[in-house]
């Protein structure tokens, strides 16, 4: 993906999910709190990052595992079906966590492309970074999400005050996305 289409898509997310959690109402709500242990979210979250992994992984070079790809595809696949049978809570929130984390590789790998790269990548690789440290923990202790959801709501005003926070840094992202439609 080019350095526009990866920051205008990283500013989309966060201006969604800031509209959402600005509108904050009872839908929006009771949707994040079931969030963490929706069968749905874990179907469309998980088996799409599974999938992705998948694909990565099956276009890996003879460098990286040679005669063991095949392998190893038909052994992750395995993992990632048993999860769903094995390991059925916060499944969404892990599968979240592998998006943030392809994505951040994604990510990553735009910004790094031009010499020299633009200076204003900063803002999108800090958020990039953020969302990866937040992976990494939520992956590792998915009911943790369940708890800051928790304290967003447990107080009037705080959900509303994270979407102000993500809708102003899309819209940073966007005009940055809009300076980037120029690169080569």
């Amino acid at each position: 993906m080019s350095l526009f289409a990866i920051t205008l898509s990283a500013a989309v997310l966060l201006l969604v999910v800031g509209v959402a959690l600005l509108w904050s109402g009872q839908p929006v709500e009771r949707a994040a709190k079931a969030f963490p242990r929706s069968t749905v979210a874990a179907v469309v979250f998980f088996g799409t990052g599974a999938l992705w992994f998948l694909r990565l992984l099956s276009q890996l070079g003879p460098a990286d595992f040679g005669d063991y790809r095949n392998i190893l595809v038909v052994v992750f696949a395995a993992v990632g079906l048993g999860a769903f049978f094995v390991s059925k809570d916060f499944l969404a929130v892990r599968g979240v966590a592998v998006l943030t984390l392809l994505y951040a590789r994604q990510a990553l790998d735009a910004s790094m492309v031009y010499t020299p790269p633009p200076a204003s990548r900063v803002w999108l690789n800090g958020v990039i970074y953020v969302a990866i440290i937040l992976a990494i923990w939520l992956g590792a202790a998915p009911f943790y999400a369940r708890d800051i959801i928790g304290w967003f709501y447990a107080r009037r005003g705080r959900a509303q005050v994270l979407g102000a926070v993500c809708f102003a840094y899309g819209i940073g992202l966007a005009v940055l996305a809009s300076n980037y439609h120029n690169l080569p």
